[in-house]
């Protein structure tokens, strides 16, 4: 007799489906994005980005501190300076915010482990992630400034180093001078694969790094592209990477799945500013469930391989968990 296959057995309760989940989500997955920026009492809502703001270093403790609460411990930072030049000095200097921001962190909330941004995007005022000659981002005077602001970072506290940039060789670059400064056993978490993407524009308005001219296409990779995805992450290995990322997240799930099964290392995903602004947006029109939408896609995200998530739902989904 043949019998019929009942899968539907599984899925009868919650409790059941619980039981049998394959994917499991924890705060402990979450890296949370925030963005700081000068002045005291500064809480500015970002207009793209609804339930994100721009916090000065005061409000920033207290967001992290909430994080904390929650269960999430993991903090990535971008700095938001208030003068910006063509090398992007703020970047790497002593007193910038971004380093301000991580004694202040380190010192206030001492379970916050506090990741460092490493890009100039934020601090040029071109908006470009290196410096420009004659039109033209040029890579290997940008790895010397790379290098002088992931010391920066290190000095101030920071607990990994995050370098954005895309410039070839930024790992290597960053490795060696952490090294000879004393901070071998900083890690670097790479965004090895860093796509041109559109999903981007949400993060320029909330951090001004809107390029004055041109596009960063000449830098970041090709959307159109996989298997480049795999040599980009290789070579960041080669370098010295301890972990790598990929971003966006979600038109890159397939990606995430290809760097999951050829690397080792721990990976890490981007739910980038105009993934979270959509679900934002189509929730506050009533066309979806926010809640659900929200667990679906970072559910996926882990699911295609992702060891960590940098989401700004971190905190409000933590807090549900809880």
């Amino acid at each position: 007799m043949n019998l019929i296959q009942r899968p539907r057995r599984l899925r009868r309760s919650d409790t059941l489906r619980a039981l049998v989940r394959e994917t499991h989500l924890t705060p402990n997955d979450f890296v949370y994005p925030l963005f700081v920026c000068e002045g005291e009492g500064v809480r500015r809502e970002i207009n793209s980005m609804p339930g994100c703001f721009n916090l000065s270093i005061d409000e920033l403790v207290k967001e992290v501190d909430l994080a904390v609460r929650v269960g999430v411990r993991s903090v990535i930072l971008f700095g938001v300076p208030d003068e910006k030049d063509a090398t992007g000095s703020q970047a790497y200097a002593e007193d910038g915010i971004t380093q301000r921001a991580i004694r202040a962190l380190k010192r206030e909330v001492k379970e916050a482990f506090v990741i460092a941004d490493n890009c100039l995007c934020e601090y040029t005022d071109h908006g470009h992630c290196g410096v420009i000659r004659d039109g033209e981002v040029l890579n290997d005077p940008t790895l010397d400034l790379l290098a002088r602001t992931a010391v920066s970072q290190a000095e101030a506290g920071a607990d990994i180093i995050a370098p954005s940039n895309m410039m070839d060789g930024f790992v290597a670059a960053i490795r060696a001078a952490l090294d000879n400064a004393g901070f071998e056993h900083l890690p670097i978490m790479s965004y090895a694969v860093k796509y041109a993407s559109g999903f981007y524009g949400p993060f320029r308005e909330a951090a001004g790094s809107t390029p004055q001219f041109g596009d960063r296409r000449g830098y970041q990779m090709d959307p159109a592209n996989a298997r480049e995805a795999l040599r980009e992450a290789a070579l960041d290995v080669e370098q010295g990477a301890d972990m790598l990322m990929v971003k966006p997240a979600l038109a890159y799930l397939d990606i995430i799945r290809a760097v999951r099964e050829r690397f080792d290392l721990p990976l890490a995903a981007y739910q980038v500013s105009g993934e979270y602004s959509m679900i934002k947006a189509a929730a506050r029109l009533g066309w979806v469930d926010e809640e659900r939408i929200v667990i679906e896609t970072l559910t996926a995200i882990k699911r295609a391989g992702a060891d960590i998530i940098l989401t700004y739902f971190a905190r409000d989904v933590a807090a549900r968990m809880a």
